[in-house]
């Protein structure tokens, strides 16, 4: 494989949290580096924020990084995005749902749907949305 799609998530100061609840929900390997452990801090306020963070596991790859308060980006948190969850296992799914959604909010509660699978939608409590899609789950 030499080509592949990551998503890569933007924080204000946040991702470590984020993505050490990814890591307890999904499992995997779980780097971290901050931009003082980079040498890019150039001021106290920045040298803990992460500026590379990346947890692989067997089914992904997912990157994220804090902003630099001077530099930006600026962080949006939007819905133009989700990060889509696919699969036919309707009890590990379920319990992925349920540990995304938890201190964050159900937009689709997880239900078998017109279409013939069980899906649901939820934001986490860092503001990011995710889709559960579990094929053919109650056939």
């Amino acid at each position: 494989m030499d080509t592949q799609l990551v998503a890569y998530l933007t924080f204000t100061d946040e991702t470590k949290d984020a993505m050490t609840l990814y890591k307890e929900i999904f499992g995997g390997e779980l780097i971290l580096q901050t931009f003082g452990d980079s040498g890019q801090a150039d001021t106290d306020e920045v040298k803990d924020r992460i500026i590379h963070a990346q947890l692989k596991n067997e089914m992904f790859t997912l990157m994220a990084s804090d902003t630099h308060p001077m530099y930006g980006p600026v962080v949006i948190m939007g819905n133009s995005v989700n990060l889509s969850l696919i699969g036919s296992d309707l009890e590990k799914l379920t319990e992925y749902f349920t540990k995304l959604a938890h201190e964050g909010s159900i937009e689709m509660p997880l239900a078998k749907q017109f279409w013939g699978d069980t899906f649901g939608a939820c934001t986490d409590k860092f503001g990011i949305h995710w889709m559960v899609n579990v094929n053919n789950a109650l056939e």
